[in-house]
């Protein structure tokens, strides 16, 4: 039985860069299969991955405990310089390793096959890890050590020739190699010298019911390869982004791409759980599921680099999956669904797991989904409204829908709520909240309007026009010169760099500019951009966090927007230079420009698209 846990990597290979055996959080790229995918350091290590769906239990997961995750080590068996890449224009990423006697590379891929349904070979989620020696001749080392369920249920090992099988109480997996392996107590090991144009395959398969252990030989490899390749690229030709940070905006595509779960088309808004948002604090936060807010975010993004077919398939998956009838505590829409649709989300720690670097809780499900947050009806009104002047025009039941969410609007936008923040410190009446209930009714208005649709106007006008006195009477502070936080408060808090983005406010109004200036002087450092500071604002937690990514590209957006564009472009720049080095970004930013949170996170890639659209527009 496997259940002695060991560490990652396997003794006698060179200690990992940085804290007690884990490398930092930016120092990895991501494969996937539109289903599930997986965390690959820049020393060739797997240490995340979840199988058969994103939100399944881990298979790998070093990145949350480097003794009892379990993780996929492939690398050069000798000392050897690293450097990491994605192959152009694809989410197929190479890891190159360059040592006295040679160089070597792994590339790294899950093929796609098929963007719906969850049977035959997309049952299989092959993941393939092909290694070429490219120069001289290099010695490896591999060791698969996987740890089910999240490290929690032992697995027993069986040989049948070239194939290995794990298997678990819930899961078996079958590994296969075209060099020989060999059994090491829970894991398996192999040891291999390539020399130049030589090449080697590993293929870890979910196997059970109609899906038998299949080898994946060189020239199969290769096949897989290149219609990985080529998928890749054919998807992101549709876009139409032809500006000055192509590279930079097409990873994004890329990224949110692979973030979504094609059997229902649902977009996830991160791929992780518990990445901390400072070492060693609380704020660990599972982000596997939909969250209505971030997936419409995402939904305008595509749409606005042409990727309508992510859009409709989105819309689908409200069609098919949330009804707005159902009857919820907190009104017809949860703020968070799982990537199937289902409700139920509750949260609960994995005691045995330290946490990346010792920062505990580790959890899993998040009981924020219980939470009222009123600015999702924004969100998701605003990506419809959108939906159906940039793609193609929504249904009668559609709009049925539509119109139930913003009669429930009308009715309920008064009441205080947990904010788009999520805090955990009891509900107050946010300024962004109200923001997004204007923008929902508003947007309902114009797309009536357009369309001829039905639709009780003189309400909806009403309540949108109370909704503008509420926010200019009482989210504004003479004191701060700024709109602030809450009703007659005086904290500032970024999501208000949302009015001119969702035209409540004009950009050159002089009460926004006064805010503008406000929150640069109070939240802003090197163009990173604080959400709030939480000594003036408590909200429930213990601990501090680095700059909020999303934050500082609504910043661009702002400074954009008001004409400032000189600084715009230098902010988006600065920007830039954080990104790791796959052009990819977690939810946060320390303050030595470590990423911080879950990794990498949907809220930041859709807005860096934003920012760089509109920014260059505003250039010419």
């Amino acid at each position: 039985m496997a259940d002695t846990p060991s560490s990652c990597p396997a003794p006698g290979t060179p200690s990992r860069p940085g804290a007690a055996g884990y490398v930092p959080i930016a120092e990895h790229g991501l494969i996937g299969d539109l289903r599930t995918v997986a965390l690959v350091g820049s020393d060739g290590t797997i240490d995340w991955y979840c199988c058969p769906a994103f939100d399944a239990p881990s298979v790998f997961a070093a990145v949350l405990d480097a003794e009892r995750g379990g993780c996929f080590e492939l690398a050069a068996a000798e000392a050897a310089r690293t450097k990491q890449f994605y192959f152009p224009d694809t989410n197929v990423l190479i890891t190159r390793f360059f040592t006295e006697d040679g160089v070597g590379e792994v590339q790294d891929f899950m093929p796609v096959t098929g963007n719906s349904g969850g049977g035959g070979e997309a049952a299989r989620h092959r993941l393939i890890r092909r290694v070429l020696c490219v120069r001289g001749t290099l010695p490896f080392r591999a060791r698969v050590a996987p740890r089910f369920n999240y490290g929690a249920d032992p697995h027993t090992l069986q040989a049948q020739g070239c194939v290995v099988l794990f298997e678990s109480a819930t899961l078996s997996l079958a590994l296969t190699a075209t060099v020989p392996l060999e059994i090491d107590g829970p894991d398996v090991r192999a040891d291999f010298k390539l020399s130049e144009g030589e090449s080697a395959v590993f293929a870890l398969d979910q196997v059970g019911g109609e899906v038998a252990p299949r080898r994946c030989a060189h020239l199969e490899a290769e096949e897989q390869f290149t219609a990985t390749v080529a998928y890749w690229r054919r998807w992101l030709g549709q876009s139409r982004y032809r500006g000055r940070w192509r590279e930079h905006v097409h990873r994004s595509a890329l990224t949110l791409k692979l973030l979504t779960y094609a059997p229902t088309g649902a977009i996830i808004a991160a791929p992780t759980t518990s990445l901390p948002e400072q070492i060693g604090g609380e704020r660990n936060w599972d982000y596997r599921y939909v969250w209505v807010r971030d997936a419409a975010f995402a939904v305008y993004a595509l749409l606005r680099l042409g990727f309508t077919g992510e859009a409709e398939a989105f819309m689908r998956f409200l069609t098919q999956h949330i009804s707005p009838g159902d009857g919820k505590p907190n009104g017809p829409l949860q703020i968070m669904y799982r990537i199937d649709g289902r409700s139920e989300l509750p949260e609960r720690v994995l005691d045995h797991l330290e946490g990346h670097q010792g920062s505990a809780p580790v959890r899993v499900g998040n009981a924020a989904a219980d939470q009222l947050q009123l600015d999702i009806y924004g969100a998701l009104i605003d990506s419809i409204y959108l939906f159906d002047k940039w793609a193609q025009p929504i249904s009668s039941s559609q709009w049925d829908d539509v119109c139930d969410l913003v009669n429930w609007v009308c009715d309920n936008w008064d009441q205080p709520d947990e904010g788009v923040w999520e805090t955990r410190g009891g509900r107050k009446n946010f300024l962004y909240s109200r923001l997004m209930c204007w923008v929902a009714i508003e947007r309902a208005i114009r797309l009536a309007n357009r369309r001829g649709l039905p639709a009780d106007l003189f309400r909806w006008q009403r309540n949108r026009d109370t909704i503008y006195r509420r926010i200019m009477d009482h989210g504004w502070s003479a004191g701060r010169q700024a709109f602030v936080q809450y009703e007659d408060g005086d904290v500032l808090d970024a999501a208000v760099l949302m009015m001119p983005l969702a035209k409540f406010i004009a950009p050159t109004d002089p009460k926004w500019l006064s805010t503008l200036d406000a929150l640069t002087g109070d939240l802003v450092s090197d163009s990173l951009v604080y959400r709030y500071d939480p000594r003036s604002s408590p909200d429930g937690l213990r601990g501090d966090e680095g700059t909020f990514s999303i934050c500082s590209f609504w910043y661009v957006e702002a400074l954009t927007r008001a004409g400032r564009l000189d600084e715009a472009r230098l902010a988006f720049e600065k920007m830039l230079t954080y990104a790791n080095h796959l052009g990819l970004y977690a939810e946060e930013i320390g303050r030595t420009g470590e990423q911080q949170g879950n990794f990498p996170q949907a809220f930041t890639h859709l807005s860096l698209i934003s920012a760089a659209y509109n920014l260059d527009r505003a250039l010419g």
